[in-house]
């Protein structure tokens, strides 16, 4: 039974066509054109969306400015107020977002819905955590610097930045819209969301559940539209004074093109898991599987290199090899571990990488198989530093393994990437984990698991290509203010009880 598009969500829809949301209403754009959305397992147009225009863009960004001065002076307990309602609408309407999620981006059922009710509790605690950081403000005085007397006091407060632009990706296009979403409203800033094309549906259900909650009209848009048409426009647009922007590639282009604006982006990895061999192996190969497999591998956390020693190897790629042969490969209705890749291209280049490894004489410890999108679960052994497997980031089912003989060189890899997003290490020495997470040059390392972001409220953070400023709710609600100071400059120092 479809449920998109339905119910309370009837008014999103305008015959085949998904609305856009503009200064409080669902509109139709004016360039009477749509962008079609391929469900990645039938590769069939699914859903249609529209294709706004640049001046449909402009008045956007103009209704966020005067939305945006009224809801600074919006009280705090207010603005968490409404967050709050808003998470609980998410929740309460998981099922129709969860099916966008399946039929947009292919993810498996139950996690369509986890995706959704984790999204709804972050936007919950954003509004917990909010409340506390920026009720506390700072005073200082003066007469701990040298030479000064106690004649002046310094208030510091948190002030919004104004107009937040956000950009999440395709694989978690809820939950990585909201953790740009909630820290942006809660700090007191107007909020654009261009969500990505495979995602767009899921996007635009989760904004309507913001309308139901009753934000005050223009303070949160959401345009959809082709990349080449109102991308650069929207991340050039002096109208925006943050970009938060979570993906590939494209992250380093709009670095260089956008103005004086804060950034803070995530984009890809190579996640390196690092075992050594003293390692539980059961726990090697079950985190081996769950990090390299889980969604296909198309998340930038997943495990994308193993660095085994040696003397291990064998046992750990024998293990995973029979973990890997239980997985459900099919369409994500069926809750399938593996299901269809996002795009055609995503699986063509997939395709290429798993080529290049076969020519240059990798292991094949499974046979390479692909029908459509579909690719299924493929580990590559003695893949070595020449292959573009070992450096590349294939965003699909496919996992090398790179032997290595002493630790060095796994930390030699691992940092050789121009990745930096997160690694993990499999060991039961605890000082061996921590001198060799101190030598790993990523945002994150995780000891004895799989690279993950989350929970949501820990620091995530990417080194090198991997991304600029940290997100996680505080940093985020941090990152998305400025600090204004009031000085008091009193007639004559001022002492008490002296």
């Amino acid at each position: 039974m479809a449920l998109a598009g339905t119910g309370v969500f009837a008014e999103i829809l305008d015959g085949e066509v998904y609305r856009y949301y503009s200064d409080g209403e669902w509109r139709s754009s004016a360039s009477g054109k749509s962008v079609a959305i391929v469900n990645p397992t039938t590769r069939k147009t699914q859903y249609r969306v529209q294709a706004c225009t640049q001046e449909e863009v402009n008045k956007v960004m103009d209704e966020a400015k005067v939305a945006q001065k009224a809801w600074a002076r919006t009280p705090l307990w207010k603005r968490a107020e409404l967050l709050h309602k808003a998470a609980a609408i998410l929740k309460e309407h998981k099922a129709p977002i969860a099916e966008c999620l399946v039929k947009e981006i292919a993810k498996p059922a139950k996690d369509a819905v986890s995706e959704v009710v984790r999204s709804g509790d972050l936007v919950s605690y954003t509004a917990e955590e909010g409340v506390r950081i920026l009720g506390e403000g700072k005073l200082l005085v003066s007469d701990s610097f040298p030479g000064n007397e106690r004649n002046k006091y310094c208030l510091s407060s948190k002030i919004p930045l104004g107009v937040v632009l956000a950009i999440p990706p395709f694989n978690y296009p809820v939950n990585l819209a909201v953790s740009k979403i909630g820290p942006a409203l809660i700090a007191g800033n107007a909020l654009v969301l261009k969500p990505p094309t495979q995602g767009a549906v899921a996007a635009l259900h989760m904004v309507h559940c913001f309308h139901l909650a009753g934000f005050p009209k223009g303070l949160i848009s959401c345009v959809t539209g082709k990349g080449s048409e109102i991308g650069d426009f929207l991340t050039m647009h002096p109208g925006v004074n943050c970009i938060s922007f979570t993906g590939g590639d494209t992250g380093i282009s709009i670095s260089k093109k956008a103005g004086m604006v804060p950034l803070q982006m995530e984009l890809g990895g190579k996640d390196a898991c690092i075992v050594l061999d003293d390692a539980d192996l059961d726990l090697v190969a079950g985190n081996i599987v769950k990090g390299g497999f889980s969604y296909s591998g198309q998340r930038c956390t997943a495990v994308k290199v193993v660095l085994i020693m040696e003397s291990i190897a064998d046992a750990v790629v024998q293990k995973v090899n029979a973990k890997l042969a239980k997985l459900k490969v099919g369409p994500p209705e069926d809750d399938s571990d593996i299901t269809p890749v996002v795009t055609e291209s995503s699986a063509n280049f997939i395709e290429g990488l798993v080529m290049d490894a076969k020519e240059k004489g990798a292991t094949f410890c499974q046979e390479y198989r692909r029908e459509g999108n579909l690719i299924w679960p493929l580990l590559l052994d003695h893949v070595r530093p020449d292959m573009r497997i070992a450096w590349e980031e294939p965003f699909g089912p496919v996992l090398p393994v790179i032997r290595i003989n002493s630790v060095e060189e796994g930390i030699h890899h691992c940092n050789a990437s121009n990745f930096g997003l997160q690694g993990c290490i499999f060991t039961r020495d605890i000082n061996k984990a921590i001198l060799i997470s101190d030598a790993m040059e990523t945002g994150t390392v995780q000891i004895n698991s799989a690279p993950a972001r989350g929970p949501d409220h820990f620091p995530f953070q990417g080194l090198k290509d991997s991304g600029i400023g940290s997100q996680g709710i505080t940093n985020s609600i941090n990152m998305m203010t400025k600090v204004k100071s009031t000085v008091i400059n009193l007639p004559s120092p001022s002492y008490t009880m002296g």
